[in-house]
């Protein structure tokens, strides 16, 4: 009856412990089978191979020796002839594991604690294992749990069936929390970590304001509206672009609600953070526009090469258009992933004269001609010289106070200027200890090459040119603590693309011969063909029941 009794004592904490810890229960009765075997090992001798076996329905336990059928013994713990292996089984073959069972044996008070270590460990493993099961496909969502304490700022969230952490700097600034307080949170992150899953919560990430306006929204939630974009200061401002699937319906009125009603409570929820809600269009300079909302654009100038615009305002919305400490417009950069800068137009139209004076000192100077002249060839667009000098002859001609002769003249002297410079150019090129192959790569002009000889980059020759990246040449954006910060390249000034920068370091690539133009080429699929698996034959015979186990290797 003492058996009985320590069989269902076995079951029913196995069902507590797995009912406890939201774990399968399978698992805590092969923990209770390693503590076991571990007990059984003290007792019998390291080296030996045991197996437990605990019945699922009835809890009975048994215990099994697993020997080694072989030919000749070395070590009678562990191995057993072929002769003897056929007495017990007679499938018993060598190279296999036969199973001998041993007696019912009392843990002693260390072979219980140690058994209790086991078990107490395999137990909190599977927990873990369970929690970042749980989790890991939750990223992404918003997540409701009580605050369990509050450390160093960072607040320790209950989640119920497991802990989460929300960082000091992911909380919205001004906020407290205290034991007991409800919190509702965005899932940014799940890892797994020596001490556990750690689950990371914010309330300060873009998406969690989306997040709020998918709760709050039906039409966001079930696909009419889309949420393109999200920037956001935390508790102070945030500017969220959305764009309707619906011809008939509005997104900007959707979000906003019935008196506001929808957007109020996201507001509510982000302690009285301030919203923006805009359309999203495909059209770069109207997005733009439109996310530098309130302050009304009076011109925009775009570089889509650099991402970079140029925002012109009246003179009154300037203030509005930067915002308290750059705000405004540092919220539209990041909303659009344009860098924006701002201009007044009277500081845009200064900047204009200041350009159409020097084109007009520059034409004066280098054709040698008068400076009404200078400025005609301003006033038509003309930027530089080699314009003036490689343009059809008839677009000259065609200035007012310009024939056809006064065309050829200003191509000729512009012409020889270019040539001159270029002499002198070359010139500074070889003093700087730049290489003639460097000429070899397309599209690189002399004057590209003392710059890069005038730089700290060191490249000099096709080889180092070839060793660059576009990062080298033409420079960088780097964003720090909100603030675009720009790293130039020696070739920064000279108008490249990154992808034109991409395409001449691969052409030097191919002149110093790193690659050919073969390799480049993109291999055609190859088809796998299939492998039929091999069929897996059972390596351990049981003795008692006499089917097949595995040994525990």
């Amino acid at each position: 009856m003492a058996v009985a009794a320590n069989r269902l004592e076995l079951m029913q904490i196995a069902d507590a412990v797995a009912r406890e810890k939201s774990i399968d229960r399978k698992i805590v009765l092969d923990a209770m089978a390693d503590a076991i075997e571990k007990a059984a090992k003290a007792r019998y001798g390291l080296e030996t191979n045991i197996r437990a076996d605990i019945n699922e329905k009835t809890g009975e336990i048994k215990l099994q020796r697993l020997l080694l059928v072989v030919e000749k013994v070395e070590d009678p713990d562990t191995e057993i002839l072929l002769a003897d292996a056929k007495h017990k089984n007679e499938a018993a073959e060598l190279g296999v594991h036969i199973g001998e069972l041993l007696p019912p044996m009392d843990f002693g008070r260390v072979a219980a604690q140690s058994a209790k270590q086991v078990i107490v460990q395999k137990v909190r493993d599977a927990e873990r294992d369970r929690q970042f099961a749980e989790f890991e496909n939750r990223t992404g969502e918003i997540i409701n749990g009580t605050v369990k304490r509050v450390e160093y700022g960072n607040v320790i969230v209950d989640l119920g069936r497991a802990e989460a952490i929300i960082r000091r700097d992911e909380l919205i600034p001004r906020e407290m929390y205290r034991y007991g307080d409800r919190v509702r949170a965005y899932i940014y992150d799940v890892r797994r970590e020596q001490r556990g899953p750690q689950i990371f919560l914010s309330r300060t990430h873009p998406q969690f304001m989306a997040k709020l306006f998918q709760m709050e929204v039906p039409e966001i939630y079930d696909g009419v509206i889309e949420i393109r974009a999200v920037a956001r200061d935390p508790g102070s401002r945030a500017k969220i672009a959305v764009i309707s699937n619906d011809s008939g319906i509005d997104p900007v009125g959707a979000c906003v609600g019935m008196r506001g009603s929808r957007v109020q409570a996201v507001v509510g929820e982000l302690q009285g953070e301030k919203i923006d809600i805009i359309p999203w269009s495909e059209e770069a300079a109207g997005f733009i526009v439109n996310a530098l909302q309130p302050a009304e654009v009076a011109k925009v100038v775009l570089d889509e090469d650099k991402a970079r615009i140029e925002v012109v305002v009246p003179d009154e919305q300037l203030s509005l258009a930067i915002g308290r400490r750059g705000q405004n417009v540092r919220l539209a950069s990041q909303l659009t992933g344009w860098d924006i800068d701002i201009l007044t137009e009277e500081e845009e139209s200064g900047r204009r004269q200041a350009e159409f004076s020097a084109n007009t000192s520059t034409f004066t100077e280098a054709l040698n001609v008068d400076e009404m002249v200078g400025q005609l060839l301003a006033s038509e667009g003309f930027s530089d010289l080699e314009e003036v000098a490689y343009v059809e002859q008839d677009e000259l001609a065609m200035i007012e106070g310009f024939d056809d002769d006064t065309a050829a003249e200003l191509q000729a002297r512009a012409k020889e200027f270019l040539e001159k410079k270029e002499q002198g150019l070359d010139a500074k090129r070889k003093e700087l200890g730049v290489a003639d192959d460097l000429r070899q790569v397309p599209g690189i002009t002399t004057a590209m090459m003392v710059a890069l000889g005038e730089s700290d980059e060191e490249i000099k020759s096709l080889e180092d040119f070839a060793g660059s990246v576009a990062d080298d040449l033409i420079g960088y954006n780097e964003r720090k603590d909100g603030e675009l910060i720009r790293h130039t390249g020696p070739l920064s000034t000279f108008g490249l693309s990154r992808v034109q920068a991409d395409e001449m370091i691969m052409a030097a690539r191919i002149e110093a011969g790193w690659v050919t133009e073969e390799d480049l080429r993109e291999p055609e699929p190859v088809e796998e063909e299939a492998v039929e698996e091999e069929a897996v034959r059972p390596d351990v015979v049981n003795v008692i029941e006499d089917t097949t186990i595995k040994a525990p290797y």
